[in-house]
């Protein structure tokens, strides 16, 4: 949703529909709700509800425990990821950076694309992150892009082929998906179903040794 400013926000916060990068940026880091910033034009992104939020917590925990045990590079978080070819500067649930690009980080955004993104479909994020963003994440060179629908319970992962298109990532017989980016990295696909989700101790002994 196109935030309108003038109506949406008090005029403390007034930013107008169509900015440079350089003053949305501080902008952006004002205020406090989630944003995103796509050809010079502000977009809302949604407040998640309990349940999404947990379940990017699990994957945010399973992802920073095995790329912080395998010392593999940087985990981000709500944090701003910069794309040239639009451009755009987006905020993607997860995302993980190899240590050969950490120079992308500016501290306050990454400049650049990361090496695996993570999105978990909200009801508002249907078209921006099965459609919008595959587009997008595959012409920045995003190498693996995973998409998490939570209500219709799929799981599709995507890896960047040789001619910058996405494929879809096959998940084993046994239900698990093992990253291409992530070295060692697995996830059974049925843990984002369940209801508690797991504990990342729990998943961790799930896994087969």
């Amino acid at each position: 949703m196109t935030i309108e400013t003038s109506k949406r926000l008090p005029p403390t916060q007034y930013a107008p529909p169509r900015v440079p990068w350089e003053d949305y940026l501080p902008w952006a880091l004002a205020n406090e709700f989630r944003s995103e910033w796509v050809d010079g034009e502000i977009i809302e992104v949604m407040p998640t509800n309990r349940r999404h939020q947990r379940l990017i917590r699990l994957i945010l925990f399973l992802v920073t425990h095995h790329a912080e045990r395998q010392r593999l590079g940087e985990v981000f978080f709500d944090y701003l990821m910069k794309l040239q070819h639009r451009p755009s500067g987006r905020v993607p649930d997860v995302m993980f950076v190899t240590n050969e690009h950490l120079d992308r980080d500016r501290d306050t955004y990454l400049d650049g694309p990361a090496d695996l993104v993570v999105e978990v479909v909200s009801p508002d994020s249907q078209i921006r992150d099965r459609r919008e963003k595959l587009v997008e994440y595959a012409e920045a060179g995003i190498s693996e892009y995973w998409l998490i629908d939570e209500p219709r319970h799929e799981a599709r992962f995507y890896i960047l082929d040789a001619d910058g298109k996405y494929q879809d990532a096959p998940v084993a017989e046994n239900g698990i998906y093992t990253s291409t980016v992530l070295s060692g990295l697995r996830l059974r696909v049925e843990w984002l179903w369940r209801d508690p989700l797991p504990t990342l101790d729990e998943a961790l002994a799930d896994l087969p040794a």
